[in-house]
């Protein structure tokens, strides 16, 4: 494929001039992959056009969202229905609990919940209701997982702070990240250790079922069950983000695969079908400490803002009807595309490790078994800089990032799996001539 990014260019020239780095969010810059981002003009299905009109094979679906494509029918005629009533209240509507239920019936773990617009107020709400409930300051989180940007969350985070190689992030304050615990992921014995350490005063766990911005990491099997049982013995409250899982591995999320029960969840891309939206969500008693019923204070404006119900109903309310379609047919397409595409690069020699779990994984440029971030930071990242760029220049268009997961939906083809593994066949010879 021959590609010319002639107005794509323009643009991020005119973008660098108002936008720090021409972005407003740092992965979509490709300082990690090299090669100049294209705009994006439009999306439809399983495909990206840019601003000069390259069509794309899209493995990122806005980092998870679109399971079920972009501009899905449904969810585009529920947002302009919505619109044409008004964009935003800031006051209560009818389908901020429609969507909630079908939230609570697919996650029977989340008793009540509140929305919120982005994934970050979702973790950061949450972990401010766990230290209310259990009167402790310390946090549990794991070394590249990413929460948000949160001040107490950057420590030791993955997305975008783990592919600029940042350890934290410039202000923030010693005084609050103190009072994060970073561990290893897949340790329980790191887990146990912290616990005595800080007896009686960690108020929260919180942690990635499937790590998906360390690239997709699974659990070892019986950890989150360990975490599970840490954390009732202790006292501390159990917190599942899954923002990038929830409704994409199962319908119910990682709890259902895993068979695990938290005490809240985090939720978001899906849930919005692609607008802003997130949810905090968990056992009532600790939901309702949130005022105006509780001293626990969180609010927003745009939280469960009519046009991201709408769309959110649209998806959600697809993927409950059609669960016995939908996740045979993402689980078939993914395992075809990760396997072949991993054969390529067996074929060719260049080292790799695949981790998946559903429709989301990564292809790790190194060998061995990649269980937590320390494993997955011997990837040669140059080596997948120089594969981004190729697939890109093929038409394939995956995370710009060797520490983001891939993921599929419902509008892939076999015909795009075929011709993505054709595109990697070419692109592992790049990263070998390099």
């Amino acid at each position: 494929m021959s590609r010319q990014l002639t107005r794509s260019r323009v643009l991020q020239q005119r973008a660098e001039k108002l936008l720090p780095g021409g972005v407003d969010s740092p992965v979509r810059a490709f300082r990690a992959v090299g090669g100049e981002p294209p705009f994006v003009d439009r999306g439809e299905g399983a495909y990206l056009w840019d601003a000069d009109g390259n069509r794309y094979i899209d493995y990122f679906g806005s980092w998870g969202a679109m399971i079920l494509g972009h501009a899905f029918p449904a969810a585009v005629e529920a947002v302009q229905g919505a619109a044409a009533r008004s964009a935003s209240f800031g006051a209560s509507t009818g389908a901020e609990a429609d969507l909630a239920e079908l939230v609570v019936k697919a996650f029977p773990s989340i008793e009540k919940l509140r929305f919120v617009s982005s994934g970050t107020e979702a973790t950061m709400s949450a972990i401010r209701l766990a230290r209310a409930f259990t009167g402790r300051k310390y946090v549990v989180k794991f070394e590249g997982c990413y929460h948000g940007h949160s001040d107490g969350l950057l420590v030791k985070a993955g997305s975008g702070v783990a592919t600029f190689g940042i350890p934290g992030s410039a202000g923030v304050p010693e005084e609050i990240a103190h009072l994060t615990l970073a561990l290893p992921f897949n340790s329980v014995f790191a887990v146990e250790a912290a616990f005595a350490e800080h007896k009686g005063e960690i108020a929260c766990v919180i942690v990635e079922p499937v790590v998906g911005n360390a690239g997709c990491i699974p659990p070892a099997g019986g950890y989150l069950e360990a975490l599970r049982e840490i954390t009732a013995r202790e006292g501390a409250v159990l917190i599942l983000d899954e923002v990038m899982t929830g409704f994409r591995v199962a319908l119910g999320g990682a709890q259902e695969l895993y068979g695990v029960t938290p005490d809240m969840t985090t939720l978001g891309k899906i849930i919005g079908g692609g607008l802003p939206c997130a949810a905090f969500g968990g056992r009532a008693e600790i939901m309702d400490m949130l005022a105006p019923l509780g001293a626990v204070y969180q609010a927003g404006t745009l939280s469960g803002n009519p046009l991201a119900m709408a769309a959110g109903i649209a998806t959600v309310g697809y993927l409950m009807e059609h669960r016995d379609e939908v996740y045979p047919l993402i689980e078939r397409l993914s395992k075809a595309v990760a396997e072949g595409v991993a054969a390529e690069a067996a074929k060719a020699g260049v080292p790799m490790t695949t981790n998946r779990v559903g429709a989301m994984w990564t292809w790790f440029f190194t060998s061995g078994p990649v269980t937590d971030f320390a494993r997955a930071a011997t990837s040669d990242t140059a080596a997948f800089a120089r594969f981004h760029r190729a697939m890109l220049d093929q038409g394939v268009w995956l995370p710009p990032s060797q520490y983001e997961a891939v993921f599929l939906g419902t509008a892939h083809t076999m015909e795009d799996i075929q011709q993505t593994i054709a595109a990697a066949k070419e692109a592992f010879a790049a990263v070998l001539t390099a």
